[in-house]
């Protein structure tokens, strides 16, 4: 049986979410019995946020590479990094790593593009909403991408910081939350939207239809870490 590895931590919650959903998806795909080998190392979210806050992109993609070479001393044949805002580096991390890594952002755009979407909204943490790594894969797809405002993105940072790694879900939130995604369909004119931070499915899951696809990159992620681990 092969071994994942998994760079956990940022945040706990959606940590526990990746390590249940891993489970469940894999019992389902293997009912048969049985349960298969994950390794977790939980990093520190406070030095990962200063790096990126900073700009200090090299010591972060160092930090994840010596994490990820612990876990591939543990016995890890593969790995992924658990948080949208990490594949910021995953180039560089991936290019330096023992082992194969499985990109979310590559996971997340051909979920897109199997689904026929031609721009989608994006939400997550300011870092990634400014980041070039999802338009430039899904403009290599020809998809459009759409984020919001610089007072919304203000708005999601500051709650995603202060509230949802922390393990605070408000039904305020979500409904702010929800206005937003309901302003950029009406106005952007997206046809789906990637929940760009791995605890915003967390939040949002239970925020009713909105007529759109919500691209929950948690169980996206994990539909391929389970396809690689059921790999023979």
């Amino acid at each position: 049986m092969k071994t994942l590895g998994m760079i956990g931590g940022i945040g706990p919650e959606s940590t526990v979410d990746y390590y249940l959903s891993i489970l469940q998806r894999y019992k389902e795909r293997r009912p048969d019995g049985g349960a298969p080998s994950i390794l977790i190392n939980s990093v520190d979210l406070d030095r990962l946020r200063r790096n990126f806050e900073l700009g200090e992109l090299a010591s972060a993609a160092q930090y994840f590479v010596a994490e990820i070479r612990r876990l591939a001393a543990a016995g890890a044949d593969f790995g992924l990094l658990s948080a949208n805002t990490a594949h910021i580096v995953f180039d560089e991390v991936q290019s330096q790593s023992p082992i194969p890594l499985i990109s979310m952002t590559r996971a997340t755009c051909d979920a897109a593009t199997s689904m026929g979407l031609k721009k989608v909204g994006l939400l997550g943490t300011r870092f990634t909403m400014r980041a070039r790594f999802y338009p430039e894969s899904l403009s290599r797809e020809g998809i459009a991408l759409a984020v919001p405002s610089e007072d919304e993105q203000a708005y999601i940072h500051e709650k995603y910081f202060d509230e949802l790694v922390k393990g605070i879900f408000l039904p305020a939130t979500r409904g702010q939350f929800v206005s937003i995604v309901e302003r950029m369909k009406e106005q952007e004119g997206i046809d789906g939207l990637i929940l760009g931070g791995t605890e915003l499915p967390l939040l949002l899951r239970a925020a009713r239809d909105l007529g759109i696809p919500f691209l929950d990159t948690t169980r996206i992620h994990v539909e391929a870490a389970v396809e690689e681990l059921l790999r023979e």
